[in-house]
């Protein structure tokens, strides 16, 4: 077996408190509510010419980016089979089987998932931080991303996949 490198960041300061609800299996919505989340990020790569998969002090920012650009946010999956979502002028609109959550603008966060779970919210993060990664470490051999997220103490969704 050969040898395997990962760095792992999970900071008090990786959060976000967001509004979301979910629609289950059988098609049914929990009623809108509340978390406030955490979230740890794994990356696992060949080690660079200084012996380090990446920087901590670099790479925890773009952490902190993501999860500030959901913070105080209510989250609405777009592409979820169950919803209608018009997005008019100042109002973000959602039917579900004739029920009406009307939002400001400003305040809703159309996601490209099918629902807020923790796990596809994991898969989320993980694809912009990918993206910013492959920006801020042009030369970064990665391998894996795995990424965590607590809605509640103890309860924790994840995601991993190929960088």
């Amino acid at each position: 077996m050969g040898r395997t490198f990962r760095i792992e960041v999970d900071k008090d300061y990786f959060n976000f408190a967001s509004a979301h609800f979910l629609v289950f299996a059988d098609g049914k919505r929990e009623p809108l509510h509340g978390h406030n989340y955490q979230v740890s990020v794994a990356v696992e790569g060949e080690l660079d010419r200084a012996g380090m998969v990446l920087d901590f002090i670099t790479f925890k920012p773009l952490v902190k980016q993501v999860c500030d650009e959901l913070d105080h946010r209510t989250l609405i999956q777009q592409n979820c089979p169950n919803l209608k979502i018009q997005g008019e002028g100042k109002h973000v609109e959602v039917l579900y089987k004739g029920q009406r959550i009307v939002l400001p603008r400003r305040d809703a966060l159309l996601l490209p998932i099918a629902n807020t779970s923790t796990e596809l919210l994991a898969e989320y993060i993980a694809g912009q931080l990918r993206r910013r990664v492959r920006q801020k470490f042009p030369g970064a051999k990665l391998k894996v991303i795995e990424v965590g997220v607590e809605e509640t103490r103890g309860q924790r969704g994840f995601y991993k996949g190929a960088f």
